[in-house]
């Protein structure tokens, strides 16, 4: 293989950049070019395409976002779209791709597999809902981040006696509201795999009230409930002043953590001698602390599983 390319598509993640940096740096370690295609799929439609080096990656792990740009393309879901940017692969000599992204980035990357075009996937979402893999590159620096904010939060609440009502990303997975809860000491926490229960939260803020916690935190995904309908129930049942803060893309950027250096350092480089080793229609992943191969008809026929014991032991320390 002499020739890969490179995109990254959906929602930028911390630590995209350090994966580009691991692909890059380790194809050519390999004798083997890169090529960098600018906006996700969209930029294949386009032929925005640019040769990428190891001199033109570097001074870029320590930055967030990913220096490809991205973005999402419903043309290339027809079948016309997807003909063309086959037709672009091949006519630019690509023998492999390596697709940084989500669900519908593999999805993408899928469909060019069984055009053959070789593929290889590496998880980069800050959601950490992808089936297969323990983690995706760009989950910790979000945690940091909202952990980070939260804090900040909390002093201006323990200085007002007010209760704040958090809202952090996740329409369809609670990772982030239970990890940040857990780590932050919410009082509360709401999720998208559970039906909302404003009743709960409001005897668990009842129950912080009578041990004379006077400045709780209530944190609630987005794809649980609207933070600004929690925040208006509690201002009509507690004593105390209610504010609501959406945390929203914050979240997303930023420099990333040394965990997610190290995570897109480790799936860059392996997603290349997957490539090279003639692999195709797979992603790369953490399981139990190993980098595997995992194939993307594994990723698309399972549920991700959001450690709801997580939400047990969270609610246990707050009381």
């Amino acid at each position: 293989m002499k020739r890969i390319a490179l995109l990254t598509s959906g929602g930028d993640a911390p630590g995209m950049n350090a994966a580009i940096r691991a692909v890059v740096r380790t194809a050519y370690h390999f004798d083997c070019e890169v090529l960098g295609i600018r906006h996700g799929y969209q930029g294949l439609l386009q032929d925005d395409i640019i040769p990428l080096t190891p001199s033109s990656v570097g001074d870029i792990i320590q930055r967030g976002g990913t220096i490809l740009l991205t973005a999402r393309c419903d043309a290339f879901k027809t079948d016309e779209g997807l003909a063309q940017g086959v037709a672009t692969l091949r006519r630019e000599g690509v023998e492999g791709l390596v697709v940084i992204g989500g669900d519908g980035s593999f999805r993408g990357a899928c469909a060019l597999a069984q055009h053959g075009i070789r593929t290889i996937g590496i998880p980069g979402t800050i959601d950490n809902d992808i089936p297969g893999t323990d983690e995706t590159v760009g989950f910790d620096t979000a945690l940091n981040t909202a952990v980070e904010a939260i804090d900040r939060i909390r002093d201006t609440a323990s200085s007002h006696d007010r209760t704040y009502v958090v809202e952090v990303m996740g329409h369809h997975s609670g990772a982030i509201a239970l990890a940040v809860g857990m780590a932050a000491g919410a009082a509360s926490i709401m999720i998208p795999e559970e039906e909302p229960d404003l009743e709960r939260v409001l005897r668990q803020l009842n129950q912080a009230a009578a041990r004379g916690k006077k400045h709780p935190i209530v944190l609630v995904a987005e794809g649980a409930a609207h933070a600004m309908e929690v925040g208006g129930f509690l201002k009509d049942h507690i004593a105390s002043e209610v504010r609501v803060t959406v945390l929203g893309h914050i979240q997303r950027g930023g420099a990333p953590s040394a965990r997610d250096r190290i995570l897109g350092s480790l799936y860059g480089t392996q997603a290349v001698h997957l490539l090279l080793e003639g692999r195709t229609n797979q992603m790369v992943g953490m399981r139990c602390g190993r980098v595997e191969a995992i194939s993307f008809d594994e990723v698309f026929s399972s549920v991700h599983q959001t450690n709801l014991s997580l939400h047990t032991i969270a609610d246990i320390l707050a009381v």
